[in-house]
């Protein structure tokens, strides 16, 4: 049986509640990312921030804001504002056919994959779809 942890993506990238909107932006762009997990120093998981958060966070582009004054204020916007602290999290060694009927029953992204409250890793859709993908050629080449 597939477990979690043979799936998951790990290292995560991760903020701390103290960085910035600006930061966790600047960071989905440039990882190509939709979700960031977020920590205490000690990697204790504490939240989410997605990109749906931050588009939520950011005034409107029909208010004919410049980029660069909307990064000024995500830069003033510790992220404990925005993320979510309610989030279902997974452990590692948990069902893989589990965590993936929890994500399509509740329409989640992502669960974090936490153990004794430490993030261990992150487990989203395009994880999902790199599996299918493997299992798709596996067949092909039956």
């Amino acid at each position: 049986m597939l477990k979690v942890k043979d799936l998951m993506t790990t290292p995560v990238f991760s903020l701390r509640e103290t960085d910035s909107l600006q930061s966790a932006r600047s960071m989905m762009d440039l990882q190509r990312i939709r979700h960031i997990p977020i920590v205490t120093v000690d990697n204790v998981f504490t939240g989410l921030v997605t990109h749906r958060d931050i588009l939520s966070a950011t005034i409107s582009q029909l208010a004919e804001m410049d980029p660069e004054t909307q990064s000024e204020i995500d830069a003033g916007i510790p992220i404990r504002e925005v993320m979510r602290t309610d989030i279902k999290t997974v452990d590692e060694e948990s069902s893989l056919k589990d965590a993936a009927q929890t994500l399509l029953n509740h329409k989640y992204g992502c669960l974090p994959v936490v153990h004794d409250g430490v993030l261990m890793g992150i487990l989203t859709e395009a994880d999902f779809l790199r599996l299918t993908i493997k299992l798709m050629d596996a067949l092909d080449q039956q």
